[in-house]
């Protein structure tokens, strides 16, 4: 799933094949940009924004790209097979002499001026993995509206932008909320904004994404002694398969800190009416609880 990380690791693909390079070819595979020949303008940097991609050309252009749930961006070696997915699902395709960029699935794909690229982006907190990331800002911004459950703060990507789905969950875990508990409520805000910039850093250069060797398990809920969590657990040892995460995806498999099985529901948190899993443990996280 393209989070922060995912997003930031295609950048650096797509820069390190094209950038300093000319293109020789462009086909950008949507009706609105049917016409737009970028052939002959040098790519000068891929960059990310949050969980957004950002192509910059000569000439004070911008290719804006944007992931979503399973667009993806895959580099090959010119005369290399392309290995994507089907024909019908490329959107754009950047040659150079020596790299092809084959984009597929694309759901947002645009062409602007590089001085409008606040247009696209300009509404995003402040970026995780950015040279300028600003944690009193995003703090600020998380606890602007503290009845808004947590969840929801955390996957606006107006607030930090580079959080999706699977790290909204670990997250929650290691704040020992529900991702329904107003964010208001949460225990050490700033250790929450922290652990976001942490574990998106520490992933940004692995190719399986892992939070159980990254922070220790330090959640803070305060609870009663009929119900304290049993003794925390090591986290899985290099992160096995299967280990790598502490809640995400492992409903109805043991809490790696407290053995009791984890919980999912689906429900609504990013303010787009969709509805995506949502993973938790009953025992070492408190709060509300919704989904269905």
């Amino acid at each position: 799933m393209p989070e922060g990380d995912t997003v930031w690791q295609a950048a650096r693909r797509l820069h390190d094949a094209l950038a300093g390079h000319r293109l020789v070819r462009s086909d950008l595979r949507v009706p609105r940009l049917a016409t737009a020949g970028l052939g002959g303008r040098t790519v000068l940097e891929v960059t990310p924004r949050g969980k957004h991609l950002l192509a910059r050309l000569e000439g004070g252009l911008t290719l804006h790209s944007h992931l979503r749930m399973d667009g993806s961006w895959q580099v090959y070696r010119s005369g290399e097979r392309w290995r994507g997915g089907p024909a019908h699902q490329i959107r754009a395709v950047l040659s150079t002499a020596g790299h092809c960029a084959v984009g597929y699935r694309l759901p947002v794909l645009e062409l602007l001026r590089t001085r409008d690229e606040a247009r696209a982006v300009g509404h995003l907190g402040p970026d995780l993995l950015g040279e300028d990331w600003d944690a009193r800002e995003a703090l600020r911004r998380l606890l602007a509206d503290p009845a808004r459950p947590l969840g929801a703060a955390l996957l606006d990507q107006r607030n930090l932008a580079g959080v999706g789905n699977v790290f909204m969950a670990e997250l929650c875990f290691l704040a020992g909320s529900t991702p329904w508990r107003p964010v208001g409520e949460v225990a050490a805000p700033e250790r929450l904004v922290a652990d976001a910039r942490r574990l998106l850093e520490a992933n940004r250069d692995r190719p399986d994404r892992t939070t159980t060797t990254t922070t220790a398990v330090t959640v803070p809920v305060t609870v009663t002694a009929a119900r304290a969590p049993a003794p925390a657990r090591a986290p899985a040892p290099g992160g096995r398969r299967g280990e790598r995460l502490y809640v995400y995806g492992r409903a109805g498999r043991p809490c790696l800190r407290c053995g009791t099985p984890v919980r999912s529901a689906m429900a609504q948190h990013d303010g787009r009416g969709r509805e995506r899993p949502v993973y938790w443990c009953p025992r070492c996280q408190s709060g509300p609880v919704g989904g269905r």
